[in-house]
């Protein structure tokens, strides 16, 4: 009776243990951290100067610098004083780029801190300013890669210009992003594309039935579960579950076409994936250059690009929803 009662506390300590870690994860807090990217190349370049100048270059260089930023910021006092008497203060600030990260799971989990970057984003900008995603992914679940999108789909709906800079992949729920851009910039050997469905999961019943363990599974709704792991699938089961994966990619191609109806979809839409130069040539409304090197180019030519994070505390996995969770279709 004693082990019993002790088996009994564990497993009920246990799900106390899980749902505590869970509803810590679902309302942790953050904080959002901002980079000034054009201060951080300047200073980047005044490193490397100093060992490429003499002295005297570097103090002359200076003075003049300081004389002109002092010539700018009084020349910028009048402009902000004649702004507030004539009530149009707001509209005196400069234009931003607002640069963004995104490297993404299977679970795309980073849509949390996406949503509160793009949140905090539309809530100060202005007619000028635009955004920078540098996108990392090969894919994920369905709902979570179409949550993802929305997120990007709110920076358009905005009327804020976007580009998405793509250095590695971006490629199936990845690419569901991508697509939502004014602009790609992909690298050459960056994969894009895989444009598809996919589901797949192991089938136990045979070792069960060889160790005489019986599974039983309860439904209401004839379509309640198609395939499972641990019974015994049908024909009938498997022609369901394909029927969904068909409507799932009918959706993903309808979400393509929607945001890049210049392409091909009966020729990419194949769950193939491209490289970024061959992507160019499949005119998938993209530029294939290093994108790094553009998102630097582009912080010389902006006085003001800002790298906008929201950093998330005691953020932990919901380990008994990793428990439960059964086979599930992804981009």
């Amino acid at each position: 009776m004693a082990k019993i009662v002790t088996v009994v506390v564990a497993i009920v300590a246990l799900l106390i243990v899980a749902k505590s870690v869970g509803g810590r994860a679902g309302g942790a807090k953050g904080e959002l951290e901002i980079t000034n990217l054009t201060e951080q190349r300047k200073h980047t370049v005044e490193q490397l100067e100093h060992h490429l100048h003499d002295e005297a270059f570097i103090k002359a260089r200076d003075k003049a610098e300081k004389k002109a930023e002092k010539e700018k910021a009084k020349q910028r006092e009048k402009e902000i004083k004649k702004a507030a008497k004539e009530g149009e203060l707001e509209s005196k600030r400069e234009s931003h780029l607002f640069v963004l990260d995104f490297i993404g799971s299977i679970d795309a989990k980073e849509v949390a801190s996406l949503r509160e970057e793009v949140s905090a984003i539309l809530a100060v900008a202005k007619e000028g300013d635009e955004v920078l995603v540098r996108l990392e992914s090969g894919g994920g679940m369905v709902h979570a890669y179409g949550l993802a999108s929305s997120q990007l789909d709110r920076i358009k709906a905005a009327n804020l210009p976007l580009t998405i800079a793509v250095d590695k992949v971006a490629a199936s729920g990845g690419y569901m992003m991508a697509c939502i851009a004014d602009k790609i910039v992909s690298a050459p050997f960056a994969v894009v594309g895989s444009i598809g469905v996919i589901a797949q999961l192991p089938n136990f019943n045979k070792l069960l039935k060889k160790n005489d363990i019986e599974f039983e599974q309860l439904t209401a709704g004839e379509y309640k579960r198609t395939l499972t792991m641990f019974g015994e699938n049908t024909d009938k089961a498997r022609d369901k579950f394909k029927q969904e994966l068909e409507e799932t990619h009918g959706l993903f191609k309808d979400f393509i076409r929607d945001h890049r109806p210049e392409l091909d979809l009966d020729k990419v839409a194949t769950g193939e994936h491209w490289f970024g130069t061959q992507a160019k040539d499949l005119a998938w409304s993209m530029k294939s250059k290093r994108p790094m090197t553009s998102s630097l180019r582009r912080a010389k030519t902006k006085r003001y690009c800002r790298f906008v994070t929201f950093r998330r505390k005691n953020s932990r996995t919901n380990f008994l929803a990793l428990l439960v969770m059964r086979q599930t279709m992804c981009l």
